[in-house]
């Protein structure tokens, strides 16, 4: 395994390499989730290249951005042992020089959900992904389902901008209990994670409302809402059940349908969702 921090040096690495080529961006602070992911693309390419990079562009001034947690020594362990071919951990510096001044933004999408709640995230989200596919060059990218809207987004970007990859989303990778994967589960006391399985509680009765017939968003959110509000350590942030092309609410489920939410525990934020 080879560790970049240099974008040169990574196209330099990039132009020997040969047969497809499968890319995982992340944060770091690496879990099953992010794992699940490395996984499938070292099953499906030749050559697989992790980045670990903690965006400071897609955190908002009241964010968590030097507080975010990181664990670089072990998540390169990590990815050793599950044979990634190249790491690249780029500073700051280096992919926002001094001068920098150009911004992706996907109109539309963008202003929703997550968007609404963080302004400015998904234009650096956005931004940092198509960087991260311009200097990699990957055949096909992986992202997780528990970032649905990110998945969405990105999607729309390579289409609307011609970006030969191909964007592969895989399933959400849950604690025993349901709580998804997420590198913020880190900063819940062992009190609120146990209230946050509230959430895929929450998921699952959304679906099992569905089954029995119940096709009005409003009703499905409403049963949510006192199923969640039962947990005292818990706050809804947002529930949206929307279409998972384009995230227009619904007024009545009679196909697919994206059941997302956002809630705040402490100072935490976590999302999660699932597709009926």
């Amino acid at each position: 395994m080879i560790a970049v921090t240099g974008i040169e040096e990574l196209n330099n690495l990039r132009r020997k390499l040969k047969g497809p080529t499968g890319f995982v961006p992340t944060m770091g602070f690496l879990h099953e989730g992010h794992l699940s992911l490395v996984r499938e693309a070292r099953k499906h390419n030749q050559t697989v290249i992790v980045s670990i990079f903690v965006n400071p562009a897609q955190f908002g001034p009241s964010e968590d951005f030097q507080t975010y947690p990181k664990d670089i020594k072990h998540d390169l362990e990590i990815l050793r042992k599950e044979g990634v071919d190249i790491v690249f951990t780029p500073s700051s510096e280096e992919m926002y020089p001094e001068d920098y001044s150009t911004w992706i933004e996907v109109a539309g999408l963008t202003e929703k959900l997550e968007g609404a709640s963080r302004p400015g995230h998904f234009k650096g989200v956005a931004t940092i992904v198509l960087k991260l596919l311009n200097i990699t060059r990957p055949d096909v990218v992986y992202f997780g389902q528990k970032d649905a809207q990110q998945a969405i987004v990105i999607k729309h970007l390579v289409r609307d901008l011609n970006v030969p990859v191909n964007v592969i989303v895989m399933p959400t990778i849950r604690q025993p209990d349901g709580l998804a994967l997420s590198s913020r589960n880190y900063y819940l006391s062992k009190e609120e994670n146990e209230a946050a399985t509230i959430i895929y509680k929450s998921l699952r009765l959304a679906s099992k409302l569905y089954q029995n017939g119940e096709r009005s968003p409003v009703k499905i959110k409403q049963a949510m809402t006192e199923l969640i509000r039962s947990e005292p350590l818990v706050t809804i942030d947002d529930i949206s059940i929307a279409l998972p092309e384009n995230l227009e609410e619904l007024d009545i489920v009679n196909g697919q349908a994206l059941v997302s939410l956002a809630v705040w525990i402490g100072k935490t934020r976590l999302i999660d969702n699932i597709i009926l």
